[in-house]
């Protein structure tokens, strides 16, 4: 995995045997900076195989659009398919970047249920799950060495500042029962599990 941050968002690339996932974009407007970024890792667009969303706020898939016309294919969660243009309203009303629509008819649409087939036919092991406290189409993505991308789940460490949050609490009950190492943030720094 190589974590790649080039704007307000973490995203991370990874990296299978037969094809590579990039998790995640920053919002419209920074695709120069992504190709900075990705220079700096010696990668090219044409090693990202799949881009997806952790949820479609418009800081996380602010870029999908413009790697689509790249050749970069969507995978899409079909629990997210009605989301995919949420943030389309936010950056028409944003008129100096550049903001290119996805076209979600282009993209490669799978369940939960069948994401570890999926990510395995990549080569890479693990699966996605569902984690919709943030927004009703969040996920997070769940490595079998036991990194765990969250998107933007409130962390775990301030579960206990909330009195009543049965969706939270669920979310990382089922979170933890792969028993993660490390859960990877969009915006706050990495938790290493002990």
């Amino acid at each position: 995995m190589i974590k790649l941050r080039y704007g307000n968002t973490n995203t991370f690339l990874l990296c299978g045997n037969a094809a590579n996932l990039l998790i995640d974009t920053d919002y419209a407007g920074t695709l120069p900076a992504f190709y900075k970024e990705i220079k700096r890792h010696s990668i090219d667009v044409r090693d990202i195989t799949y881009v997806m969303a952790t949820h479609y706020h418009p800081d996380h898939m602010g870029l999908i659009g413009e790697l689509m016309e790249h050749g970069v294919k969507l995978l899409l969660i079909d629990a997210q398919t009605e989301y995919v243009h949420f943030s389309d309203e936010i950056f028409g009303r944003e008129k100096q970047i550049k903001y290119t629509p996805i076209d979600e008819s282009l993209a490669t649409v799978i369940s939960c249920a069948e994401s570890r087939s999926f990510l395995i036919s990549m080569g890479i092991n693990g699966e996605i799950i569902s984690t919709p406290s943030h927004s009703e189409d969040s996920v997070s993505v769940i490595l079998d060495d036991g990194d765990c991308i969250v998107g933007d789940l409130e962390p775990i460490d301030f579960l206990d500042a909330y009195e009543d949050n049965p969706r939270l609490e669920k979310d990382w009950r089922r979170i933890m029962s792969y028993k993660p190492k490390r859960i990877l943030y969009a915006h706050v720094n990495e938790k290493v599990m002990i």
